[in-house]
């Protein structure tokens, strides 16, 4: 009710109470009641006469006021001089005076409060939405307004301002764009901040580095490593193919040792991180990185840039941020290679690999279109030299943030991310992913605004900084706030190299969020064939096999899900054919626009419709739509293959009859339990009771967390997740294991194996206490 609808409501009250007065009318009395309406507004004042009291009374079974011989007192009539008349008229005035004061002073008290503290995310305006509010729009509303509003017209406004030719980390191309943003969430009328880093990075140094075949310098290149060794090495050359695990496996198998050789290597299939740590493991001198014609479709002297730290954020505070503030100690990560490496253009390669002695390389690997007669591995006397000059720096980076406030579970948050940076124009890389977030903030706050539409949890909307350095930005912000994340971070979705073609769609993501993706393909037309979904175009009869892909140390969303424990999102639009050329400076919107077949800005579109009905799902339901069940199947996946392989070895007495499955299969048990356990719970419960939801929510939130091993050392090894992390303390590693202990290989150690088979298991019981909930419903058999 307005200020002027009380004074008025009051007035009429106050003249018929003076009326009856002067009209020698039974006597009343008034009564003023404050209560507090569904919007927090305590100015309601109501004011009863006796009329209404009566009707009060009548409905309990008494009827008239009554005096004290039971007759109804009816005063004689007031004389207009008396002073009787006089005194009660004094007293109105007062009265009515009082009255005013009162409901001025309650409303301009309400109405202050409501300024200052609004509970409303976004828009100060809105009035303050308590748990009992009703939400006006259910999900196939909200559906339909999100394709409705992310527009493709907007779209291709926002990849034309924030397409840029040069916004390298640090730089300040990369500051421009960062203030554009954060004026761009502003205007959304979003609370905004930003972090700054000061990180560690390589450049070339004003020594170019060289690469010399035979004592010849071959072409030149502006490409380069960061990160890589920075020293100058020999060696006789090796042609590795894509210098995967099973590359030198092969090489092995025919007896060709990597030990001092210079190896040439395809970019592809794996991060150029992986491909040196390969490499360095078997003790090789060097690596040279080319990309061959039969994958990439670039000029023959485009240059190739990239990183070869194995890991993630800045090398060099491993495991802790790298605020201004921080006391850096003396380390750096285990992750950074200890020999050098190089990139080498189409033309380079052509030259050395033409020229290159040896043996035919193994069938398969000659189906490179480099211009040469046939691909071989190379011979003793095929000389190489590699000279890496790059230089150390310090930069200081900008993480820029925009928040939309939950209405219930404000502390609840999903997070939307996207790479700022590149080394050349970067549109594919990160203007299409930086425009994306910025065309879904404005989406959704407008839902906010104009169409009711209250989102019960928050929604985090970053845009990241040093992303080409391997998510520095990032990992960094990770670092820094690690403790509280994933207590209050439920998901995070990356928006970076969405589109890379356009006949084929993959995505990576938490078992926790399989289910949730799958059904949102259903539900987002296909930007090849409107008639068709998503899932009908590209996942066919089997999501797993068409779509699924495991997550890498390639992935922008990798450190979320395995260093900090968050269920995450990473997925793509891509080519079956040809890899897309980021890295090199002919990243641009033309190239994107052939390569895509002219549909990029209706691949933009799916794409946010995409993640945009991953995130509203998140924040618009009671319970989290993440399944934990789908851990199950992955955990006895593993779980079958320790004790197949356990069983082996002991079989062939290569592993103590002292190392026992018995705990292991336990605790996949109580995991199995308190999954199902959870499931019932869930059907059992009132899910419009709000604190059920939550504790049930916090339940689910414990269970990626719980996957993280609290028995490694962030320094040693960032990546804790023991399903989807790397390292020795992961379950893919003891299978590992157990197959060298099998082969009898030198670097099989049981009592190693015995320490992390222990670990892993009491990480898988940790896991499942954390989801059965309180201490008195865990499962402690074990």
């Amino acid at each position: 009710m307005s200020r002027k609808q009380l004074f008025e409501a009051t007035m009429d009250q106050a003249r018929t109470t003076i009326s009856k007065i002067f009209n020698g009318e039974p006597l009343s009395y008034t009564r003023f009641n404050l209560t507090q309406n569904m919007e927090g507004d305590n100015s309601h004042v109501e004011m009863k006469l006796s009329s209404d009291v009566d009707d009060e009374v009548d409905a309990n079974g008494v009827g008239e006021n009554i005096n004290q011989h039971n007759r109804p007192y009816y005063p004689s009539k007031l004389n207009k001089h008396s002073p009787k008349t006089i005194c009660r008229f004094v007293i109105g005035i007062l009265f009515l005076f009082i009255i005013g004061y009162l409901i001025g002073y309650l409303s301009n008290r309400n109405t202050d409060k409501t300024e200052i503290k609004s509970n409303c995310p976004v828009f100060n305006e809105i009035a303050p939405v308590r748990e009992e509010a009703v939400y006006s729009l259910d999900w196939s509303d909200l559906r339909a307004l999100l394709k409705k509003k992310l527009s493709i017209s907007n779209i291709e406004t926002s990849l034309k301002e924030f397409s840029s030719a040069s916004h390298q980390a640090g730089s300040t191309g990369d500051e421009a764009l960062a203030n554009k943003i954060m004026g761009k969430f502003k205007t959304f009328g979003m609370s905004t901040w930003t972090d700054e880093h000061y990180v560690k990075v390589h450049e070339p140094g004003s020594s170019k580095n060289r690469v010399l075949f035979r004592g010849n310098i071959v072409g030149t290149t502006e490409g380069y490593l960061a990160y890589s060794a920075v020293k100058t090495v020999q060696g006789a050359a090796l042609y590795a193919h894509y210098g995967r695990a099973e590359d030198f496996r092969r090489l092995q198998e025919l007896n060709i040792d990597v030990n001092g050789k210079v190896v040439l290597v395809r970019a592809g299939l794996l991060s150029f991180a992986e491909k040196v740590a390969n490499a360095a493991s078997l003790n090789a001198s060097a690596v040279l990185i080319y990309p061959d014609p039969f994958n990439y479709n670039i000029k023959e002297d485009t240059a190739l840039f990239g990183h070869v730290h194995l890991g993630t954020g800045d090398p060099y505070t491993p495991g802790f941020p790298s605020f201004n503030h921080t006391q850096f100690p003396p380390a750096q990560s285990s992750g950074l290679p200890s020999i050098p490496a190089q990139t080498i253009t189409i033309k380079q390669a052509t030259e050395i690999m033409s020229k290159l002695g040896g043996r035919t390389s193994p069938l398969g690997w000659s189906d490179g279109n480099l211009r040469v007669s046939v691909y071989k591995l190379g011979g003793d006397g095929d000389g190489i030299t590699v000279e890496v000059n790059n230089v150390l720096v310090q930069k200081k980076i900008h993480n820029v943030f925009g928040v939309i406030k939950g209405y219930m579970d404000a502390d609840r948050y999903i997070l939307i991310g996207a790479q700022r940076d590149a080394w050349g124009p970067g549109y594919a890389r990160s203007t299409v992913g930086t425009s994306l977030l910025v065309e879904l903030a404005r989406t959704i706050t407008d839902m906010i605004k104009n169409d009711g539409f209250k989102p019960k949890r928050s929604i985090i909307f970053a845009s990241w900084s040093a992303g080409e350095f391997g998510s520095v930005g990032a990992t960094e912000w990770l670092e820094g706030y690690l403790t509280s994340l994933n207590l209050k971070m439920f998901s995070y979705i990356s928006l970076d190299e969405v589109i890379s073609g356009s006949d084929s769609f993959k995505a990576s993501a938490s078992p926790l969020l399989y289910e949730l993706l799958e059904r949102t393909m259903k539900q987002v037309s296909s930007p090849l064939d409107a008639t068709k979904s998503l899932h009908e175009q590209f996942a066919r009869s089997n999501w797993e096999e068409f779509v699924e892909e495991p997550m890498g140390l390639s992935h922008s969303a990798y450190p979320f899900q395995t260093f900090s424990g968050i269920p995450s999102i990473s997925f793509r639009f891509t080519s079956s054919s040809k890899s897309y050329p980021f890295g090199t400076t002919e990243d641009t919107d033309q190239y994107l626009e052939r390569f895509t077949s002219y549909k990029t800005l209706k691949l933009a579109k799916s794409a946010g419709e995409v993640v945009g009905l991953v995130a509203l799902r998140l924040v618009h339901d009671h319970l989290l739509k993440l399944n934990v069940a789908k851990y199950t199947s992955l955990i006895r996946s593993y779980v079958s293959q320790i004790k197949s392989k356990v069983e082996s070895c002991q079989t062939s007495g290569l592993l103590p009859s002292t190392v026992t499955m018995q705990w292991l299969l336990s605790a996949q048990g109580s995991y199995d339990r308190a999954a199902s356990a959870l499931v019932s719970a869930i059907q059992n419960s009132d899910l419009a009771d709000m604190e059920q939801c939550r504790i049930i929510n916090n339940r689910i939130m414990r269970v990626e967390g719980s996957l993280l091993s609290p028995y490694v050392s962030l320094r040693e090894s960032l990546f804790r997740h023991i399903l989807l992390g790397s390292g020795s303390h992961t379950l893919a590693a003891l299978v590992d294991h157990l197959e060298a202990i099998k082969g009898g290989l030198e670097n099989a150690d049981i009592d190693q194996f015995k320490n992390q088979f222990a670990l892993a298991t009491w990480t898988i019981q940790g896991c499942a206490n954390a989801l059965a909930g309180e201490v008195w419903d865990m499962d402690n058999e074990i």
